[in-house]
């Protein structure tokens, strides 16, 4: 039996579909690390390493007739929330919540939805528009909190459902780990402000193959355009990389203006796209923080009188091509670096 649950919870990880895994379950490693991939498409990404024994899963899924705060989170008597799950789950064992396609969260307050629980993984099962879903809703400080170290999401879409939704992921703990999420405002009345923001306790933060699809014009009555995406204060180590960004942001797509980072990389992949409608021009601004910036990050502007000084700003970081600009009029800067290169050694 003890052998059934290992291979059963295996599955789980490697293929995120509902197979039947139990509480308490001592795993083995999976095997899987590092993530798996289908024709090249990623089925599960790594989710910071191995699991092993004396880890809890818990289910949610809010459209399951069973499903409640109280219940126990096994998979036929799932949380109705992923608040609930949180509260169960045990500091730094790596705790594991699976939360099934179709599962809906408003967030109706700030911290209404607060990753307190060092240590715990929440992953996301299903495709699309059935990935569970996070709303931010009601107040313009509804927010998810990050408030303990090592946590990690995956596959989770979250919308803005609120006029000017001031900073919908909020944070402030090291080594948090966002993968393969998407963010999205609502036409019909929803937008972020300020996507994700970070003070400087959030230090080795990685997001990595992230979407946020934003509107070109404040939408449902909203005075205000957006300011960033990504707002980052202070913290070492981060790393941005792989990310398709679109929007009309005032200040820039990607920002840390106030507070340096030191050593922020942000990374390009194969291929990463900021596209900005607002007339500033500017994808990425980190003013004095040190790291590195690019290759493979490709900045979408609204005119043709930015280049790529004004697109990508940090003076103190290391630009590596190529760094491509276009613009509206289909016009592409001459060269892909702000770098004058030399036959130096």
């Amino acid at each position: 039996m003890e052998k059934l649950k290992n291979v059963l919870l295996a599955i789980v990880f490697t293929f995120s579909i509902g197979i039947v895994a139990s509480q308490d379950v001592k795993a083995d490693i999976t095997r899987f690390p590092n993530g798996l991939s289908s024709f090249g498409v990623p089925v599960l990404p790594g989710i910071g390493g191995n699991i092993f024994a004396d880890v809890n899963v818990y289910w949610v899924d809010s459209t399951d007739a069973n499903a409640s705060t109280g219940a126990d989170g096994s998979i036929d008597t799932p949380f109705s929330t992923i608040d609930a799950a949180v509260g169960q789950c045990v500091a730094n064992q790596g705790d594991v919540i699976l939360v099934k396609p179709g599962h809906i969260e408003t967030v109706t307050a700030a911290g209404g939805l607060d990753l307190d629980i060092a240590g715990i993984t929440i992953i996301g099962i299903g495709q699309g528009s059935l990935r569970p879903t996070v709303r931010l809703s009601t107040v313009a400080t509804a927010d998810v909190d990050v408030d303990a170290a090592n946590i990690t999401i995956v596959n989770l879409l979250f919308e803005a459902r609120f006029a000017d939704i001031t900073a919908g992921i909020d944070v402030n703990a090291a080594d948090f780990k966002m993968l393969n999420c998407e963010t999205r405002d609502i036409d019909a009345g929803g937008e972020f402000i300020t996507v994700i923001q970070t003070d400087a306790n959030a230090n080795r933060m990685l997001i990595d193959g992230y979407t946020h699809i934003g509107t070109s014009t404040p939408s449902g009555g909203n005075e205000a355009s957006p300011l960033a995406v990504i707002a980052l204060t202070g913290g070492d180590d981060i790393i941005i990389k792989n990310f398709n960004i679109y929007g009309d942001f005032d200040l820039s797509a990607i920002m840390a203006t106030i507070t340096i980072c030191t050593r922020l990389n942000i990374e390009g992949g194969k291929g990463s796209y900021i596209w900005t409608e607002n007339a500033t021009d500017s994808a990425i601004s980190v003013n004095a923080s040190t790291g590195r910036m690019g290759p493979n990050i490709t900045a979408i502007l609204q005119d043709n009188a930015a280049n790529i000084t004004e697109a990508f700003q940090g003076a103190s970081m290391y630009f590596i091509s190529p760094l491509p600009v276009v613009n509206a009029a289909g016009e592409q800067t001459a060269t892909t670096t702000n770098i004058t290169l030399s036959t130096d050694a």
